[in-house]
């Protein structure tokens, strides 16, 4: 089991940016495949972006251009650099394997609003 601690969120105005991290408990060097997810009351959670080992990264439509993931093995950590925020990035970010395999952490609230 692996314990994931998400930080770096907080209220920002729109366009402006954030620069999320999750630190993960153990090495996670072997895992193909990280990634950041998030959600919004009421709503199931989604797949933001991915990551694989060698570097590939994945993102849904939304964010595409916006935000960036990478990963840094040596520091069991996986960072999420969001640009041009939206207020419809609003949500609670979380990080996990793709798929999820550990439980979930706390989570970071990020919060776009002007």
């Amino acid at each position: 089991q692996v314990q994931l601690v998400e930080s770096g969120g907080g209220l920002v105005q729109p366009g402006g940016s954030l620069r999320l991290s999750c630190a993960a408990s153990r090495s996670v060097r072997s895992i193909s495949n990280m990634a950041w997810y998030r959600q919004t009351p009421g709503k199931q959670r989604e797949l933001v972006a991915s990551i694989s080992s060698g570097g590939s990264t994945v993102y849904t439509d939304s964010v595409k251009g916006r935000f960036t993931i990478s990963r840094d093995n040596a520091k069991n950590t996986l960072y999420l650099q969001m640009n041009n925020l939206k207020p419809e990035d609003t949500a609670v970010y979380y990080c996990n394997a793709l798929p999820s395999r550990w439980s979930w952490g706390q989570g970071t609230q990020v919060t776009v609003s002007s």
